[in-house]
């Protein structure tokens, strides 16, 4: 998308002198080269914006370049077409360019160099935008910038995980950051993780357990009880001005091989907090069971009952339906939803919040779960045990024949769960195989669920959520931790019941705060940028499918394609192609809709045991609602907008480290079985070379470009094809492949195979598209690096 030229202004200021440029990230001069009140080129935003991520909004643009007026409104119009193209991004109301940093940004303190400055790598970085940059840290004052010159400094040290106002400023070819801490999130003790290493002589080294980490040297003296092989925390010592710097041997946590080994990695890698404080643990201890008084009402006598996967500990909700006796509304159902009241518990302020804000979420690994929440709060008081009293925030619901919701209305209850079921012991009742516990409630209890689930399943389908095919995998582990078999679940209405229940229960929690004007966190999913659209429309192209053009666009487009590639040869990789176009859901405290689910109010509600952000919107029920104790405070509705920040940032390390889980227990699991062919396929594309996965374990490995032949190969987005320039035979996207298994890095998690199948011929014009290029030959690209991935 083009944009008419436009004036770039002058290289002088008012006064017609150049502007002054230090080249220092915090005290630079950063005024933008201009004329005031001209409108500046694109060249001339853009650079704007990298060296002011601290004033990248629209308003400061406009008030740096002194714009008024018809000029504001043409600033905005240049603004979304940078957006549309992929040149800018927006994070919430400040704009950056990608593979930049934000104005304040999450950072994990690493290492120190050599003039013992602390040096941070960003929490969060995208693959695809490269290697990560490296921010030199500020030991400053925290009270300056409010003008207080005696505030005591923060102190951090490697380990640490900070929140920091980030200072850019040009270096050589890219930008040299450095930040200035504002709070330190997680104190890591200064210990790193990693596999000792014995040398020969003596002593030995610490490799790092990911791929971003340092190498670290060990003296003889200092390896203490460690054999080669053990997972081991370490000290860090002053770095020298030569060799690798030093470390000090703390802790032998045991072999790397071990069954525990694996889960640790990820949860130390990624600064998951796992063990519980002291006062923590004891405030748990010391709950006592909510009481029936203070206005909770007793509803012991619903039989609601959860059903949940077989081996859960924990219980958030429980569920009961029946017809609706008005005959104002025939046909129509009553869903009752009753969630664990964990707001009763976890008061603000209090150290069991303080924790659990700080873990933000439950992550989930093959062999363990750490939870958000002690376990006398999240598997005893608060979980919905069958035949046993628990508080909770229940709603009864209230829905047409034809799935429309009449009205709802909310209730801090005593409950008493009828059963535990599982979605399989469910089914099979619904199925005519009932057990002894499901077949007493087959009748008035699980055959009026399954009824009000069609009730709502005919609003469902009109309102057409986004709906992909892409099931998940379960590592299913031996008794000794090693993987024996991955699985994928099969699908059943059981499943699907719970989901559409426990999605109108976070609709109806939003619509009530919003009803009241009570501020609150939104679970939001933005719809997919113009320039993902058009990178998709052009590959859908290329098998013979449109995508409809234009900014407001709605998941039944992408439903459409669906049903289209459904059955066809290609279904896997317009699947994977569609996801990848689709925005990242995250919290937020401003309203922008959920594209995916196709609703414009939704906010988490229904898992206050495992998500912060759940018990944030529970709070704010409690109290905009007047049901007792434990509503939202104040402070907690002026720190909203850094909650959510906070609980997003938690939610996506969460899920890297459960992802990064299994690809070194599956990495693990095929290092005796080098050489080994295997079917795969080709689930990423880049000039560098193909990404295959493994459908029979859940992984992906890497074919360097270098290694498919002796053919120059031709990279094409928009038939995510490499197409070799003699021959016209190439891989495609979701092409079936046979590979070799030719590198193996457990630690890393990465695999890098060998191609065994011929490639194919490729659909004509394939090498013509103005986006393709001769792919790289030469060093291989590292294995397991990989290709970008959507995530609802």
């Amino acid at each position: 998308m083009g944009h008419p030229p436009r004036k770039s202004g002058s290289d002088k200021s008012k006064t017609g002198k150049p502007t002054p440029r230090t080249g220092d990230g915090e005290n630079a001069d950063t005024r933008p080269a201009f004329r005031r009140g001209d409108m500046p080129d694109r060249e001339a935003i853009l650079r704007f914006l990298s060296e002011n991520p601290d004033r990248a909004s629209k308003r400061n643009i406009a008030k740096a370049f002194g714009l008024k007026g018809d000029t504001r409104a043409e600033l905005k119009d240049l603004i979304r077409e940078l957006e549309d193209e992929g040149l800018i991004e927006r994070d919430r109301k400040m704009l950056r360019r990608p593979g930049t940093l934000p104005a304040v940004a999450v950072l994990e303190i690493t290492m120190r160099d050599s003039d013992g400055d602390l040096i941070a790598r960003p929490a969060e970085w995208l693959e695809d935008h490269g290697a990560a940059p490296k921010v030199t840290v500020r030991q400053s004052n925290a009270g300056r910038e409010r003008g207080k010159s005696r505030s005591p400094s923060i102190a951090a040290s490697i380990g640490d995980k900070v929140l920091a106002r980030i200072f850019a400023a040009p270096h050589g070819k890219g930008m040299s950051y450095t930040a200035r801490i504002m709070k330190i999130l997680d104190r890591r003790d200064g210990l790193i993780l990693g596999v000792y290493r014995s040398a020969p002589g003596g002593g030995g080294r610490l490799m790092p357990i990911e791929r971003r980490g340092e190498e670290y040297a060990i003296d003889p003296d200092f390896t203490g009880d460690a054999k080669d092989g053990d997972l081991v925390e370490v000290e860090t010592a002053k770095l020298g001005r030569m060799g690798l710097p030093r470390a000090k041997v703390h802790a032998v946590l045991g072999s790397v091989e071990g069954e525990k080994a694996i889960s640790m990695i990820a949860i130390h890698s990624h600064g998951i907090p796992h063990v519980f404080p002291a006062e923590v643990t004891a405030a748990a201890e010391n709950a006592k069971p909510a009481p029936l008084s203070g206005g909770r009402e007793d509803w012991r006598h619903i039989p609601l009952v959860t059903i949940d996967p077989h081996d859960a500990k924990d219980h958030d909700d429980a569920v009961y339906a029946e017809e609706d006796p008005s005959p104002d509304n025939p046909g129509g159902v009553i869903v009752t939803v009753a969630i664990a009241d964990v707001s009763w518990y976890v008061r603000p302020g209090s150290a069991l919040d303080r924790e659990a804000l700080k873990r933000g979420n439950s992550a989930y690994f093959p062999d363990r779960v750490v939870p958000m929440l002690p376990e006398r709060i999240s598997n005893d008081l608060c979980s919905l045990r069958e035949g046993e009293d628990r508080p909770a925030l229940a709603l009864r619901m209230v829905f047409s024949a034809e799935g429309r919701k009449v009205g709802h209305r909310f209730h801090r209850v005593m409950i008493k769960s009828a059963a535990k079921l599982s979605y399989q012991q469910a089914q099979a009742a619904m199925d005519g195989n009932p057990d002894d516990k499901s077949g007493p409630l087959l009748e008035p209890v699980l055959k009026p669920l399954w009824n009000a689930y069609r009730v709502l399943k005919r609003e469902r389908d009109r309102r057409q959520p986004l709906d992909l095919d892409m099931p998940e995998r379960k590592i299913l582990l031996t008794p000794e931790g090693k993987v024996d078999k991955v699985i994928v679940p099969e699908r059943l209405d059981a499943h699907r019941l719970i989901e559409e229940f426990m999605i109108q229960s976070n609709v109806a929690a939003a619509e009530t705060l919003e009803k009241r004007r009570q501020p609150l966190i939104y679970r939001v999913h933005d719809q997919p940028s113009l320039a993902k659209q058009e990178v998709l429309r052009e590959f859908l192209g290329t098998l013979n499918l449109s995508l409809a053009r234009g900014a407001a666009i709605r998941a039944n487009a992408f439903n459409g394609i669906l049903a289209k590639a459904r059955g066809e040869p290609y279904q896997d990789m317009v699947n994977e192609m569609v996801l990848r176009s689709q925005s990242q859901a995250i919290y937020s405290p401003e309203n922008m809709g959920h594209f995916g689910l196709n609703l414009m109010k939704y906010a988490h509600f229904t898992s206050p045991i495992r998500r912060y952000a759940d018990l944030i919107v529970h709070r704010a029920l409690v109290g905009s609602l007047g049901l007792g104790e434990g509503g939202i405070t104040p402070a907690e509705e002026a720190a909203l907008e850094n909650i959510a920040a906070e609980i997003s940032t938690t939610e996506r390390r969460a899920m890297a480290a459960e992802r990064d889980t299994v690809d070194r227990l599956v990495a693990h699991h095929l290092a005796g079985r080098l050489g080994e062919a295997f079917d795969g396929r080709v689930s990423g594309v880049t000039k560098s070379g193909l990404f295959v996965s493994l459908p029979q374990f859940g992984a992906d490995g890497f074919i360097p470009v270098s290694t498919l032949g002796l053919d120059y190969y031709h990279y094409d987005e928009a038939h995510q094809a490499l197409t070799g320039e003699k021959t016209g035979l190439g891989y495609r996207l979701g092409d079936g492949v046979e590979v070799k298994l030719v590198e193996v890095i457990p630690l890393a998690g990465s695999m890098r195979f060998e191609m065994l199948s011929e490639g194919q011929k490729m659909p004509k014009g394939t090498r013509s598209f103005h986006k393709s290029g001769r792919a790289r030959r030469g060093t291989p690209k590292k294995p397991g690096t990989r290709p970008p991935r959507g995530r609802r």
